[in-house]
């Protein structure tokens, strides 16, 4: 029997069960990529394979060595932690895959809402030149219009090949998680299918869409103080207060300390003070642990704040994260040579 060799790209093809297929294609298509990567898909399981052979190699084997196990149990116990660390990786390949398609499908949805206004006051001057409806489309499409265009372009060409333009443009809004594009898409598809005038209609959501911007930007502008008060108080006080409090923390503990040992031999006190059993390590990484957490939450609000979405603001999670840990770090060099004739 000969041996067969399995590529990359068919095993991808393998391990994607058909029935989802459909759902990832059309997944993908929001995030701007034509087909189903089916390689990215057989690479990832060949890399969540290798790292699952060395974390067996390095650790599991030689723990289920090392505990004297029989064979059978050996065997089990193997099968298992194959199984759970391969299943693992993949779960978290998947998840991070998912976390970065949807960020993308979330800033293509905002791309082509910034560039629908535009969009719409062309078509609206084509029709008041006299095309139809559907040439008017077509010519409308630019390449500044990126995104839409190129969803545009789309749907100009299902109705040149006898698709209805309602059905085109009702699919397109639906390809989309944006209730503006749908509103719009909805208003335009019942006055086609009225007879009414459709460039006056245009014209007046065009309109609306500038006035909304209007509003989000002073809104934005609304905020900005809170962003700043915000972002001083995770990025600076934050890890100022917890640097300080770690080395008040020493200087107390060393305190005590000193204390006990010279209250130990002095039999004329009706006390004696004990050695304090606090590790100031261990507040050092609560300290690290807490500075994450406030950080990463405090990043999503200021980005609910200021973008009305958690995807919007995404960029300001490191800024925030790694802005905080660097002047924790900072702070502690500082007081640690404040502190130091004192410890």
């Amino acid at each position: 029997m000969a041996f067969k060799i399995v590529f990359v790209e068919e095993f991808g093809k393998a391990f994607v069960p058909k029935r989802l297929i459909p759902n990832i294609r059309s997944y993908m298509l929001k995030a701007g990529f034509n087909e189903v990567p089916s390689k990215f898909f057989g690479w990832l399981f060949y890399v969540s394979a290798f790292i699952t052979t060395l974390i067996f190699i390095l650790f599991i084997f030689p723990y289920l060595n090392q505990n004297r196990y029989s064979p059978i149990e050996i065997y089990i116990y193997s099968f298992l932690g194959w199984f759970l660390v391969q299943l693992f990786f993949v779960v978290l390949f998947v998840m991070l895959i998912y976390f970065y398609l949807d960020i993308k499908i979330y800033f293509r949805t905002k791309q082509m809402e910034e560039q629908l206004p535009d969009f719409l006051q062309v078509l609206s001057a084509n029709l008041k030149g006299g095309m139809t409806f559907e040439h008017a489309l077509w010519s409308a499409i630019r390449p500044r219009f990126g995104i839409l265009g190129s969803e545009m372009a789309k749907a100009s060409k299902k109705v040149m090949t006898g698709y209805d333009i309602s059905k085109a443009l009702t699919d397109l809004s639906d390809k989309y998680d944006s209730l503006m594009l749908r509103r719009t898409v909805d208003l335009m598809v019942s006055e086609i299918e009225s007879g009414g005038n459709i460039s006056a209609l245009i014209d007046r959501i065009v309109d609306n869409l500038k006035e909304i911007k209007e509003l989000k930007d002073e809104m934005t502008a609304s905020a900005i103080a809170y962003v700043i008060f915000i972002s001083v108080i995770v990025v600076v006080i934050s890890p100022l207060l917890f640097a300080l409090s770690f080395h008040l923390l020493r200087v107390l503990v060393n305190f005590i300390n000193k204390l006990s040992a010279a209250t130990q031999n002095v039999r004329a006190l009706p006390f004696v003070f004990s050695k304090v059993a606090v590790d100031t390590s261990q507040f050092r990484e609560f300290s690290l642990i807490s500075l994450f957490v406030i950080a990463l939450f405090s990043s999503m609000i200021v980005a609910i704040v200021e973008k009305g979405n958690i995807k919007g603001g995404m960029k300001y999670i490191p800024i925030f994260v790694f802005g905080a840990m660097g002047f924790y770090f900072l702070f502690m060099k500082v007081l640690t040579l404040v502190f130091s004739g004192i410890i």
